[in-house]
């Protein structure tokens, strides 16, 4: 006979190996010898009915799992974007910090310095970054007034 505590071990083993195994379905099948555990503990049964309570209880438990991943798996827009972090910086605001001429300069974007094209615009200029194409930015000038991107400018 298996005692009660046994199934509480093994589900805190196998609770313990989801935090160091990839996947996810191991606390299902650890909250099946939990219940088991319970069960053991309260009745006393067999063996048998031990090993009958541990199956059901995994398998009512992993397919109940299915519908909680199902709804919290759902990508969101930045997971999306994970290897395309340059296409986060579309919208974003800066300054021109070398001078564009014939459609190429500098322009600091938070910390960080990028090669630019758009129209020509001196330094100081506060520019919208329209796109990204390598390791380049294509920005327009902001409009001061309105605080929006000027769209009488070609990029």
């Amino acid at each position: 006979m298996i005692p009660w505590w046994g199934w509480a071990i093994l589900a805190a083993l196998l609770g313990l190996a989801e935090m160091h195994a990839p996947g996810g379905y191991l606390i299902w099948i650890a909250l099946g010898a939990a219940l088991t555990a319970a069960v053991d503990a309260v009745y006393h049964v067999s063996v048998t009915a031990q090993v009958v309570i541990m199956m059901l209880a995994s398998c009512v438990s992993c397919f109940a799992g299915y519908f909680v991943y199902r709804h919290t798996d759902r990508r969101q827009p930045d997971a999306a974007m994970l290897n395309q972090r340059d296409a986060l910086l579309v919208g974003e605001r800066g300054v021109v910090c070398s001078d564009i001429v014939h459609g190429e300069g500098k322009v600091r974007l938070g910390d960080t310095v990028w090669l630019a094209e758009g129209p020509n615009l001196p330094t100081g200029t506060a520019v919208i970054v329209k796109s990204v194409h390598r390791a380049r930015v294509r920005v327009r000038p902001v409009d001061a007034a309105f605080g929006q991107a000027s769209h009488s400018e070609a990029p």
